[in-house]
């Protein structure tokens, strides 16, 4: 019997970009109503590297608040060759920053500040492996001479194997994987390893990104993969294992931006996140799995309880706008034209 309505915990948003300042202000709701709370990215114009910071930031975020949204910023610290793991276990102990972030320098937007190699935080590692503190990390490789279609795969074999032998207790999310290896990597390690799973990834593949020519708007970093990838990754979504969990790494661009000369990095996808990992979900006739992946995996690797709050989601068709207007400009996002088949009716 088809079902066309389904109540779940409250989700969370395991990995998110809000951006600052008017961008903020003007995208900081669309994750605020669907989610309970969200792991935000500090890889801003001036990196959250410190707890000041990151106190700073989320002051920003709630500010920029719609009241009627009960919603909590997980902050975390970015990390670099410099950070200084007092700092990092000050900011844990005090319940600012929920988790650190790795970039390897220059693998994204605003990385250049970023580890330029694992080597340099080997003692910030051993700290947050004996204080509990989870490490999240962009895997890619940033040699030129590795084809970007081969990035994250050649970071598993480089230095994710490495990084779990010698610190076996550390906590750690693999994050917006694309990759088949990376699934199997994530499947293969012990309960200290999960992952997340983007909407856009398990929806689109390499070739729609040209198909018709370049859509600037399905580019994102790691890039969307060969179809066996996306394949693996539905697969380990719907899976029910606790391993995989929800990251829509929705990374706001103003139009400009994405079409230009720039291209800069990044799917919009938070007015329509949940819906889309609806869709997926029923057409893979697995929506009794959904609740697991989208509220339940997440808290549970964090060591939080899930949400109290219940949402409903409703068999219904929802059109996509075209566009945004914000910032006296124009963002366009993931679904942009399209007709979802499922409806975020608002909490319950």
């Amino acid at each position: 019997m088809m079902t066309n309505t389904l109540t779940i915990r409250q989700p969370d948003d395991w990995h998110v970009h809000v951006r600052d300042g008017d961008m903020l202000r003007s995208v900081i709701n669309y994750t605020a109503a669907q989610f309970g709370r969200a792991i935000i990215m500090p890889n801003l114009a001036t990196p959250i590297t410190s707890v000041k910071l990151a106190e700073a930031y989320r002051t920003r975020i709630l500010s920029a608040l719609d009241p009627a949204h009960d919603f909590t910023p997980l902050m975390t610290c970015y990390l670099t060759d410099s950070t200084d793991p007092k700092e990092v276990e000050m900011g844990y102990e005090q319940g600012v920053f929920t988790a650190c972030k790795l970039y390897p320098a220059g693998a994204t937007t605003n990385s250049d500040s970023g580890v330029t190699h694992i080597d340099n935080i080997t003692v910030v590692l051993e700290t947050m492996q004996s204080i509990g503190m989870p490490l999240l990390i962009h895997g890619e490789v940033t040699d030129s001479d590795i084809d970007i279609f081969d990035r994250e795969a050649v970071f598993i074999e480089r230095t994710m194997f490495k990084l779990i032998a010698q610190f076996p207790d550390l906590k750690i999310v693999f994050e917006h994987i694309t990759t088949k290896d990376a699934v199997d990597f994530v499947r293969a390690s012990g309960p200290k390893i999960a992952a997340t799973i983007t909407p856009h990834h398990l929806v689109y593949n390499r070739s729609a990104i040209f198909a018709g020519g370049i859509n600037p708007h399905l580019y994102c970093l790691p890039i969307a993969k060969r179809e066996v990838h996306r394949l693996a990754l539905r697969k380990a979504a719907i899976s029910g294992s606790p391993k995989f969990f929800m990251g829509t790494d929705s990374a706001p661009h103003t139009v400009e931006n994405k079409q230009s000369a720039c291209g800069c990095a990044g799917v919009f996808n938070a007015p329509f996140a949940i819906e889309s990992y609806a869709q997926t979900f029923d057409q893979e006739n697995a929506l009794d799995t959904l609740e697991g992946f989208a509220s339940l995996h997440g808290p549970e690797f964090y060591g939080l309880k899930p949400n109290s709050r219940k949402i409903l989601l409703e068999r219904k068709d929802i059109s996509v706008p075209d566009n945004y207007d914000i910032m006296d400009t124009q963002i366009i996002p993931f679904h942009a034209g399209e007709t979802l088949k499922w409806h975020f009716a608002g909490l319950v």
